[in-house]
């Protein structure tokens, strides 16, 4: 398999000065809660990265039960300075606990801020609320994640569990967390999104 990788390697030299570092900045999903590292979101973005023929190194600074507050708070040293890319993924935490949305989205600017202050490339990584907690809170919530993407120039994906939420067969019992499964869905979606944010800063 590797030789095979070999001719992708020469046409793509964009990618073959070394591995690029991306880094998860993000809440229990990222952090692989219920999950053996090999089968976490990070390790299972590098895989899928590696397919599409990205050398990488997927780091996870993901904290079980962070909000957007707590990720301000610890983005600066959770994310290292070699970091080429920072994924950030909060704002589940926020919306289970309903906060303001005006504060996670002033949280999300501050930290999306701060990482392009250190040169450091953002995907923004969003969650959608569901209708049954209130539409006018659903709508101004899921309004947070493309105004601040827009405002501050970065990429949008717009809903990170898209595909795997409420499929009890994608996700673990508590029927919140994505399973082995889910995981790597997730990966396989989102991976195309950073190897196309990853080549753009060559």
């Amino acid at each position: 398999m590797a030789l095979a990788a070999a001719p992708a390697w020469a046409a793509a030299p964009a990618w073959a000065a070394g591995p690029r570092v991306v880094t998860m900045l993000g809440d229990s999903i990222t952090a692989g809660y219920g999950l053996p590292a090999q089968a976490a979101l990070p390790n299972q973005l590098h895989l899928a990265l590696k397919k599409l023929g990205v050398a990488n190194v997927v780091r996870g600074a993901g904290v079980s039960g962070d909000t957007t507050s707590g990720g301000l708070a610890r983005v600066d040293f959770s994310v290292q300075k070699d970091t080429d890319l920072a994924i950030v993924a909060l704002g589940a935490n926020d919306l289970m606990q309903g906060q303001d949305p005006k504060r996670t989205r002033a949280n999300l600017e501050a930290i999306v801020k701060r990482l392009q202050a250190r040169g450091i490339g953002v995907i923004l990584a969003g969650i959608a609320a569901p209708t049954e907690i209130g539409g006018g809170y659903a709508r101004d919530f899921n309004a947070v994640f493309p105004a601040v993407a827009k405002a501050r120039g970065v990429t949008l994906y717009p809903n990170l569990i898209a595909g795997v939420a409420r499929n009890p067969a994608l996700n673990q019992a508590d029927g919140i967390h994505p399973n082995a499964k889910g995981a790597a869905i997730i990966a396989g979606r989102l991976a195309p999104v950073v190897a196309k944010a990853l080549a753009a800063r060559r």
